[in-house]
């Protein structure tokens, strides 16, 4: 008995067809404007830096630079994508939460769901959203989320808008205190 081989089926075939065109896609040249070929210098050679620059594809300030200036009111800090004044602050205030995850880069911090031990059947969880290299009050923002134990389950209740503009504050005080420190220490 003869068999013949399969065609695939069109599934297949719209799978290989969308790999490749993402495949040659990815190939595209980057920003979109002619760069030419470095031309040969008097002597012969070529120089692919004329500016004589350090160039590295991590940009000017390599791996761990924040990317920005470096004036004291900005707080920016080896490694760290946001402000460090309000990082560092808060992270102070919410310390009484545990931490569920926190990214310097992003300048997102996220706690574990927190219950006090005065109150056992209501929790709070805070995610502290650093949007600013500067320290500025609009740039910080926090979200508060609030349950109350019903009977075995946790039902979402809403919060006073207060307590997030109330933790806000508290922060940015912190982030002033640990900039005066910071002065005084030069």
């Amino acid at each position: 008995m003869i068999r013949f081989r399969q065609f695939p089926t069109h599934k297949a075939v719209l799978a290989a067809a969308l790999a490749l065109t993402l495949g040659l896609g990815a190939c595209g040249g980057g920003s979109g404007e002619y760069v030419p070929y470095p031309e040969k210098g008097p002597d012969g050679t070529v120089n692919p830096n004329p500016t004589g620059e350090r160039q590295t594809i991590f940009g000017s300030g390599g791996l761990f630079s924040s990317g920005g200036s470096k004036k004291p009111e900005e707080g920016g800090g080896a490694g760290i994508g946001v402000n460090s004044f309000l990082w560092r602050a808060s992270l102070d205030t919410i310390s009484f939460m545990p931490l569920a995850s926190a990214d310097p880069f992003g300048g997102v911090i996220i706690t574990d769901w927190y219950a006090a031990p005065q109150t056992p059947t209501e929790r709070f969880k805070v995610t502290v959203y650093i949007l600013d290299k500067a320290l500025r009050a609009d740039g910080i923002r926090v979200s508060v989320f609030r349950q109350v134990r019903q009977g075995e389950n946790w039902a979402d209740q809403p919060t006073a808008p207060e307590t997030g503009v109330s933790m806000e504050n508290a922060i940015l005080q912190r982030a002033r205190e640990l900039r005066v420190e910071s002065e005084a220490r030069r």
